[in-house]
């Protein structure tokens, strides 16, 4: 993100600046997991491993499925790949041909609308507002379906808005999907344990297993155990489409890193203690952020059900002020009045926002938060 180069050159130049643009933990991993891997070298893991990874890892796996979301797959229904988001750009790549529309609720991850361009689809928005909790609008979803719509790409909770899509909302989404066996789903669930809904985590499989088949399920590593850098994600879904998945990985990265696995493995296996900790420590960032943008003159800001960001609306501020239009222009004026970075919520594809990460100690947020908002008055 541009916002982000320039805020580290600022830094990189001396200048004091708080950045909370980026969406990765700001804790280290667990010792249990670097200890895996320090073993895993040692016992000389250090070879080429199976394109769609290891034994050990896919068990792992198949066993977090069936425990934690009481989801059941076979070993050829499983593929990992070098991070969440490559498993999310390898089943575009094998499932998506040229014409093909992609429906994508608004906000969305930054990523996936170049993805789908990248593999010769066209991206379908679908528009959510602040004002109805960024809930999807079953009748706009059913108005946007065409005979060419062929994928539905959905990420809960969401980055940015740390929206849930709760099981009622998803089984209304069911309903529809279920008239157009055509449409495949894909379930983005990285952020699945940074989340303090009211219910327990589901996603679309949970509440109408008849979708399985056609619903590709990702999810990684990187968020829940603070393994960013370790780049391991996967997928679950149609063995045939894995299949091609694996046939593409084979030609591109081939096997994800071995110690990397071996550490992965680790972490599915055994119970991680710090989890509940670091998603407590989010949410009592999370509380305080929120409080603070309320407080603001034109901003509103929504508690989320998850994840380490904060969307707050700035709809009403940017109205209202004389010298900034948009929320690039607030992104950037926060970067040079404040030296605090954002990210401009068009950067998602919904304009009039920020996202806002937590994911950084509670100190550097007080100090952002007091520089933001003095900067805004």
């Amino acid at each position: 993100m541009a916002l982000t180069s320039k805020a580290k050159e600022m830094r990189q130049s001396g200048e004091d600046v708080v950045i909370l643009t980026v969406g990765e933990p700001d804790f280290d991993t667990p010792n249990y997991i670097k200890e895996s891997a320090k073993i895993a070298i040692d016992k000389g893991n250090t070879k080429y491993t199976a394109v769609d990874g290891t034994t050990e890892l896919k068990n792992a796996i198949i066993h977090k499925f069936q425990s934690e979301n009481n989801l059941s797959y076979d070993a050829d229904e499983i593929i990992v790949s070098a991070g969440c988001k490559q498993s999310i750009f390898n089943l575009l790549q094998v499932l998506i041909n040229n014409g093909d529309e992609v429906i994508i609720p608004q906000p969305y991850w930054v990523s996936y609308a170049d993805m789908v361009v990248y593999s010769g689809g066209i991206p379908i928005l679908l528009e959510t507002t602040y004002k109805d909790n960024f809930d999807i609008d079953i009748d706009k979803l059913q108005d946007l379906i065409t005979k060419k719509t062929k994928l539905l790409m959905l990420n809960s909770p969401n980055n940015p808005s740390g929206k849930y899509f709760d099981s009622n909302l998803l089984r209304s989404i069911s309903k529809v999907l279920l008239k157009h066996p055509s449409i495949f789903i894909s379930s983005d669930d990285i952020y699945e344990h940074i989340f303090w809904y009211k219910e327990k985590f589901h996603n679309i499989i949970n509440v109408c297993p008849e979708l399985k088949d056609r619903t590709i399920v990702l999810n990684g590593v990187s968020k829940a155990y603070s393994m960013t850098g370790w780049r391991i994600g996967y997928a679950a879904g149609n063995k045939d489409i894995i299949k091609k998945m694996k046939t593409l990985q084979s030609q591109s990265t081939s096997c994800a890193s071995s110690i990397s696995q071996a550490a992965a493995t680790s972490a599915l296996i055994n119970e991680c203690n710090e989890l509940p900790m670091m998603r407590d420590e989010y949410k009592k960032r999370h509380d305080f952020v929120v409080n603070q943008l309320n407080l603001i003159d034109g901003v509103l800001c929504k508690e989320t059900d998850g994840t380490f960001y904060v969307f707050p609306s700035f709809h009403e501020y940017i109205k209202n002020s004389s010298s900034i239009n948009n929320d690039s222009e607030l992104a950037l004026h926060l970067l040079n009045e404040s030296k605090v970075a954002v990210v401009p919520g068009s950067a998602f594809g919904l304009e009039g926002h920020i996202r806002i990460s937590i994911a950084i100690d509670m100190n550097s947020l007080k100090d952002a938060m007091n520089r933001i908002t003095n900067s805004l008055k």
